[in-house]
């Protein structure tokens, strides 16, 4: 009896193992897998609206992204959530075109709203479109989206999944735990840089110094976060002024 007891137990334990180590690596494998659908479409997505804007303004807009690399990771997350979403919708091509279009305008929406709550400040401004809601989003967007969603949940995802599963065993959780902590240092910098530029700007316009360097942090920030540097790379960053409209922080501090 003790013996039959015993086995039980050890079938259990096995059993039980084995669902954990099922469980552990498909974690492994979706965490994998959006990380690099994150950095893959943040870096599409910059390049997209870039050349959109050469075609459409005829002109070369920087495209508000990360302080460090060509992320826009804006894209990425919403990559993330489109997919996850409506992916059991990618052989209905209406039906996803319609979807896409309105989840990426309660993204877009979302993240603006964010954005500014967190921020004090726009990364972008719809109101120039004639069917836009309170500047964050707009029907040409919107109608945009909806064709980029159908090409990436449709056809260019499938291309993307080979690409990323190409990196497997203790390669892969390596190579995922450095670009991790390289990722989310960027995006701490970059969060570090934008408020510290909208408070600069707010200085400016209250007629404050902001060119003090009293300590390392002031000498770094100074130094990282200049506003050349912020201009380059944040061209349509937006803050409230004292009569209450927004305006560009290039030019206030220009």
């Amino acid at each position: 009896m003790k013996k039959e007891k015993q086995k039980k137990e050890s079938i259990k334990e096995k059993s039980n193992k084995k669902i954990d180590d099922s469980y552990n690596k498909n974690h492994g494998n979706k965490y994998h897998k959006y990380l690099w659908y994150l950095i893959i479409f943040s870096i599409i997505g910059l390049f997209l609206e870039v050349i959109a804007c050469l075609i459409m303004e005829k002109v070369f807009n920087k495209v508000p992204g990360l302080i460090l690399g060509p992320l826009c990771i804006i894209y990425g997350l919403g990559a993330i959530i489109v997919i996850i979403c409506l992916d059991r919708f990618k052989e209905h091509k209406i039906k996803l075109f319609i979807l896409g279009s309105i989840l990426c305008a309660m993204i877009e929406y979302a993240m603006s709203f964010i954005l500014e709550a967190t921020l004090g400040a726009r990364l972008w401004d719809c109101s120039w479109a004639k069917f836009n809601i309170n500047g964050r989003v707009c029907l040409e967007h919107a109608i945009l989206c909806g064709v980029l969603v159908v090409l990436t949940v449709g056809v260019i995802r499938k291309y993307i999944d080979l690409l990323v599963e190409k990196i497997q065993g203790k390669k892969r959780i390596v190579v995922d735990i450095i670009v991790t902590i390289l990722l989310l240092t960027i995006i701490m910098l970059t969060i570090w840089g934008t408020i510290t530029y909208s408070v600069r700007a707010r200085e400016v316009m209250n007629g404050k110094n902001y060119t003090s360097n009293n300590n390392i942090i002031e000498k770094f920030q100074n130094t990282a976060f200049s506003n050349e540097i912020m201009e380059n790379i944040f061209s349509e960053m937006e803050i409230i002024n004292n009569e209450g409209n927004w305006i560009l922080i290039k030019n206030i501090n220009g």
